[in-house]
């Protein structure tokens, strides 16, 4: 696969290091230009290019690149941390036509300790994750061949995310897959040298990850989806 980011510069890996030293709106707004310029504009870029590769093998998360970029401030509102700015950029492609956190998607993030790329369901709606629950329920060993696969486990490792202590209500405790039906969420996640960050080969590195997870991330969609379309017919129904 050939590059088509050339990678961030070694000034943005430089920015966000100085961001952590320095976590104060006095700071950053007088060198807001240089986020946009060394961090903001690149990411663009790369998401752009991402989505590029993306036609390929997961179109329907193919958006605008803009909108799926994290802000850089953080929401301090309910947290004991009051600084006001994340230390990394990050983002997240999600599938048209879902609310942002409610399904199944495709992440990573850059920071200086690292780069982080991943996938899968993180806080879904009850209802949703009721879905995803029934429909492994109804198909575990086509929900673990996404998973188990020799070249998932060398790029992600296991299947990770919090999970129960117990199988949840409604279902068999003694069900073949119990120990997934315990899961709150489903995630597939690795964390790549932060050397990367400056060179062509990040954009291999993610766009392979996410290539190799698709299979993952459409078999979490497709109960959601069917939920989605089901909704669709009875709305149509109750206004005809």
């Amino acid at each position: 696969m050939k590059s088509k980011f050339p990678g961030f510069s070694p000034a943005a890996i430089t920015f966000l290091r100085d961001l952590k030293k320095n976590n104060t709106r006095d700071w950053f707004n007088p060198r807001k230009p240089v986020f946009e310029e060394k961090i903001r504009q690149p990411m663009i870029e790369l998401v752009t290019a991402l989505h590029q590769e993306m036609l390929r093998f997961a179109p329907d998360y193919v958006s605008d690149p803009a909108k799926c970029i994290y802000r850089i401030y953080r929401d301090t509102r309910f947290s004991k941390n009051k600084t006001p700015y994340k230390t990394y950029t990050s983002a997240l492609l999600w599938r048209n036509g879902f609310p942002k956190d409610d399904c199944a998607s495709y992440y990573f993030g850059i920071s200086p300790e690292g780069i982080d790329v991943g996938g899968g369901v993180y806080s879904p709606e009850p209802e949703s994750l009721l879905a995803v629950r029934q429909h492994i329920a109804d198909d575990p060993a086509g929900f673990r061949a996404t998973f188990e696969t020799r070249k998932v486990k060398k790029l992600f490792g296991e299947l990770t995310g919090e999970t129960l202590s117990r199988v949840p209500k409604g279902f068999d405790p003694a069900h073949r897959a119990a120990d997934l039906l315990k899961h709150k969420q489903y995630i597939l996640w690795a964390k790549l040298d932060p050397a990367l960050a400056t060179t062509p080969k990040l954009f291999v590195e993610l766009a392979s990850r996410f290539e190799a997870m698709a299979p993952f991330i459409e078999f979490l969609n497709r109960p959601l989806l069917q939920r989605q379309a089901k909704q669709k017919r009875e709305e149509r129904f109750l206004r005809d």
